[in-house]
């Protein structure tokens, strides 16, 4: 009930939101996209629909007196077949730029997945609303980041105080692009991931164009990239190919060439870090495609293992250790004409030593405790000492 409350309803407008490409105006509201409209438009794949509609990163951003806060949304929610229901995607308030608070929004369409039979099922749901209230009446900025796993319309914001957009704070702005680790798979929640985590420590607004299976050198992100304005640039490049099996080694080089040569071309002298794949047992030197272990699926645990032969690398099949020689060979020879271009192997973030303590729950994904080492290893080798270095001299 609002009663106690005189309730200002403000737009959701793109001026609210940071981290966001693109938006979508729905019969409901406001969806936000990490894709432009003409690069979906390239691809019918269901996975990168789904993913890029995942707001990894995206926050409401702005600046109230607001005790209380309501944000009514429609969700998308998934569920699997013959697997315990999933959590609802998580919130997460900051005011001034530190926690105040975590939600969930109940209710929303449900996205019905067989992953056996490879079918879906969607069924539409009413929204939900969550509430931050005891918010001090001070002038505040005040960041809402939206669920990095669950597609989120955006329906209503409402507020006891009128809202202004946040103030521009003279970050600068990191984009970075990745596969589902870097969209947060298994993170606690969305500022928990370990870009959002990195941005943080580095004091730096991030976009986050991690799409979950989706890190396939698509001419059509390397595009999205390009047209996105930013200081900073990482691409982390190499579990996906293998994963799915995607293309052979006569074909990755000049993919990766290519895929640079378009991001140069919209951002000539910025920092551009390549990364190379974190360690990954399955697939160092065994080649793809993954697939999924259902036996314990009924207990909520998935596994997945390498399908390849090891034996299948003399005919070019990609494995995480060629991608990584691959990838050095190519940015030391790149870098000779581009001094701004930098490269990171994966393994300092995670490597045998971090497996051993934390290990990955489904052999592909990082968990919670491991996001948070990754994005701390990162802020330190890019940021405080590496490609990144400086990046706080404009805050």
């Amino acid at each position: 009930m609002r009663t106690e409350h005189s309730w200002i309803t403000t737009p959701v407008t793109a001026s609210l939101l940071r981290g966001v490409v693109d938006v979508e105006h729905t019969e409901h509201g406001l969806l936000p996209h990490r894709l432009p409209a003409w690069a979906r438009a390239q691809c019918a794949d269901p996975q990168l629909a789904m993913a890029e509609s995942q707001p990894a990163g995206v926050r409401l951003a702005f600046r109230t007196r607001a005790t209380v806060v309501e944000l009514e949304t429609l969700p998308t929610k998934r569920a699997y077949v013959g697997a315990p229901p999933r959590p609802d995607g998580v919130y997460e308030l900051l005011v001034d730029g530190r926690p105040a608070g975590r939600a969930t929004v109940t209710g929303g369409n449900t996205l019905t997945v067989d992953m056996t039979a490879g079918t879906t099922e969607w069924a539409p749901g009413p929204p939900g609303t969550l509430r931050f209230a005891g918010l001090s009446d001070r002038p505040k900025d005040v960041e809402i980041w939206l669920p990095h796993n669950e597609t989120t319309e955006l329906v209503a914001l409402r507020t006891d105080a009128l809202v202004e957009p946040a103030a521009d704070r003279g970050r600068k702005v990191w984009l970075h692009h990745g596969s589902s680790i870097s969209h947060g798979s298994d993170a606690a929640g969305p500022t928990s991931t370990w870009p959002a985590l990195a941005a943080s420590l580095g004091g730096v607004e991030l976009i986050n164009l991690g799409l979950g299976g989706g890190a396939l050198l698509d001419p059509f992100t390397a595009r999205t990239l390009r047209d996105t304005p930013a200081d900073l640039i990482s691409v982390k490049l190499g579990i996906n190919v293998v994963n799915a099996d995607l293309m052979r080694l006569r074909a990755f080089g000049p993919a990766v060439h290519g895929f640079l040569d378009t991001i140069r071309e919209g951002h000539p002298t910025a920092p551009l870090l390549v990364v190379s794949p974190l360690l990954c047992p399955i697939h160092e030197d065994t080649p793809g495609p993954s697939g999924p272990d259902f036996s314990e699926i009924a207990e909520g645990r998935l596994r997945f293992r390498a399908m390849g032969d090891p034996e299948e690398r003399a005919a070019g099949k990609l494995t995480l250790s060629v991608i990584r020689d691959e990838l050095a060979a190519l940015v030391q020879r790149r870098a000779v004409d581009d001094p701004n271009l930098y490269h990171l192997d994966g393994r300092e973030l995670y490597g045998e030593a971090d497996y051993a303590e934390l290990p990955l729950p489904d052999e592909l994904h990082p968990d919670a405790a491991a996001h948070r080492r990754i994005g701390e290893r990162f802020a330190d080798l890019a940021f405080a000492r590496g490609a990144f270095a400086g990046a706080r001299e404009a805050v």
